[in-house]
């Protein structure tokens, strides 16, 4: 009975000899192991063994790309400005040895070697300066920590400025600055807009008033081709007729016919005269009518004598 006891003792035992032995390390994990207080290896992923009761993990690390908030501080700017940045620093341990021995506490290192580098790095800019140039800042404080934390076993891969927060009388001032330049731009913007229309506008009038122009021109050019085609035609017109009225004279019977239809027309033409009421002076010899007839005949055979030679001649 004794024997079966001590046996059970014996393997209860080595289950927890082997059980403590064998450790089994996630990925992308580093333990440090120490023997008897002195560093003695680093276990990586998978299936390790260690002596028991002699050795022993004094450090495990997370070998993956870890973010670190880094708290908010009061920064002043080369203007004398204070302002509040706060951040994000990515960083990761490469080495686990140096991680565990270079340092007591790496992440509060290099914590505070962010927050003391942007303190450094905004007093060399203005407060303009400082609010635009965030990318050139984020390089600046990751390529300084990223150097010190060399021998920590760290590598720092970015850093990223979560806020800047200048005080409140800057942020009004600000707020004013920024209202006051975009009115500028609405009232220059709406200065240009005016002065194009002014500019469409009159080069409209210009255009309407050479319009107006051309189209008076070519009236007034039309107007004096119609006038000037009426005369014409009145004047082959007159002169057809005054022809007609000589051949006719000539013929038998012709100067008669052309003294009864004077006669015809000029008593026609004072009937006419009386009938419209108007004032008028006339000769005292009116009613001989007689002798105007025989005067206006005697123009006529003295034309048709004129125009019989001519007309003889060239026949």
């Amino acid at each position: 009975m004794s024997t079966l006891v001590l046996i059970i003792i014996v393997l209860i035992i080595a289950f927890f000899l082997l059980r403590a032995s064998i450790l089994v390390v996630p990925q992308q994990r580093a333990w440090v192991v120490e023997r008897l207080g002195r560093y003695s290896k680093v276990l990586g992923p998978g299936l390790n063994i260690i002596v028991p009761f002699i050795d022993r993990v004094s450090y495990r690390f997370d070998m993956r790309e870890l973010p670190l908030e880094v708290p908010a501080q009061v920064c002043i700017s080369l203007d004398n400005t204070t302002m509040t940045v706060d951040g994000v620093l990515y960083m990761q341990i490469t080495d686990a040895v140096k991680a565990a021995y270079g340092s007591s506490n790496p992440f509060l290192a290099v914590t505070q070697l962010a927050q003391t580098t942007m303190r450094s790095e905004i007093g060399k800019l203005h407060l303009d300066q400082a609010l635009s140039s965030r990318q050139l800042l984020n390089a600046a404080v990751a390529s300084a920590v990223d150097e010190a934390a060399l021998n920590w076993g760290v590598k720092v891969l970015r850093y990223e400025i979560k806020d800047i927060t200048p005080p409140g009388e800057i942020i009004r001032a600000m707020e004013l600055q920024i209202t006051a330049e975009r009115e500028k731009r609405a009232i220059i913007a709406k200065s240009e807009g005016l002065r194009q229309q002014q500019i469409n506008t009159s080069e409209g009038q210009r255009q309407q008033e050479i319009n107006l122009a051309d189209g008076r021109k070519q009236a007034e050019i039309l107007r004096a081709e119609g006038e000037a085609q009426a005369i014409r035609l009145v004047a082959e017109a007159t002169a057809q007729a005054i022809g007609i009225i000589g051949k006719a004279a000539r013929e038998p019977g012709g100067m008669e016919a052309l003294q009864m239809q004077l006669a015809k027309d000029y008593i026609d033409k004072w009937g006419n005269l009386a009938k419209a009421g108007t004032s008028l002076v006339i000769p005292a010899d009116l009613g001989n009518v007689g002798a105007l007839v025989s005067t206006a005949l005697a123009i006529v055979q003295k034309q048709g004598q004129q125009v019989s030679p001519s007309t003889g001649s060239q026949s």
